[in-house]
């Protein structure tokens, strides 16, 4: 191999390496995260501040509505007195006050849509950060498990940029070799690890299920005593004839 060639190849790896640390991928994730986390109070003043919204509309609206009531009163008491004048006077201030109230429970209702829809957007939002932190953890962690074969292509390169072309073939066959060997053993341990941990929270489930039914029962007053039976389970055909 030609020096300059060899040149132009460290150039390359040099330049590749730069990227690559810039846009370290285990980095950027967990820039990520923390991003996502952040959304969380942001999201909950917005949300507060549309239900702000809503109390102060409510609360104008009870009041425009304790105005009508009295302004009724009054117009009827004007006209049990013989007195137009001010009857009409009230009069003129219900209209006023009704396109008020009519305009505050257009913006109520508006403001309430808003609030239930913010509230359903946190919880969209919320499910997806889950799913996200999920998968962000997994991701690490394999890739904390996987670091080994960085190792491995470090070594690979070191033998390329060498110039040993003799042992070339040999040391590929064998990376490949070990690769293959240690991809096994870590799919393995990942097919392990899950299906521990799925059969843990499985069984979680079920235990807070079961205490969650027995809080209910206690509220209820339902004795677990008197619950009706599960239906017994007929014998397979085998079974039957074996009995008779």
């Amino acid at each position: 191999m030609s020096l300059w060639k060899r040149l132009k190849r460290a150039i390359r790896a040099l330049l590749g390496k730069a990227v690559e640390t810039i846009e370290d991928p285990k980095l950027i994730l967990e820039q990520n995260l923390r991003e996502l986390n952040e959304q969380v109070p942001k999201m909950n003043e917005h949300i507060a501040s549309v239900k702000a919204t809503v109390t102060l509309l409510e609360r104008e609206l009870d009041k425009y509505q304790k105005e009508y009531s009295e302004l009724i009163s009054r117009v009827k008491a004007a006209l049990s007195q013989n007195r137009e004048d001010l009857a009409e006077q009230y009069a003129l201030q219900i209209e006023r006050l009704k396109q008020s109230i009519a305009q505050t429970q257009a913006e109520l209702e508006a403001a309430r849509r808003a609030y239930e829809k913010a509230l359903e957007v946190k919880k969209l939002f919320m499910r997806e950060r889950e799913r996200k932190i999920q998968e962000a953890r997994a991701a690490l962690q394999q890739y904390e498990r996987a670091k080994w074969q960085a190792q491995i292509a470090d070594a690979f390169e070191q033998f390329e940029v060498g110039g040993i072309d003799q042992t070339h073939d040999e040391m590929v066959r064998r990376l490949q070799e070990k690769s293959a060997k240690y991809e096994a053993r870590l799919e393995l341990a990942l097919e392990s690890i899950d299906t521990s941990r799925l059969k843990i929270d499985e069984e979680m489930e079920r235990i807070q299920a079961k205490e969650s039914l027995a809080r209910l029962k206690a509220e209820l007053g339902i004795d677990s005593a008197s619950a009706p039976a599960p239906p017994r389970e007929e014998p397979e055909g085998p079974a039957k004839s074996s009995l008779l």
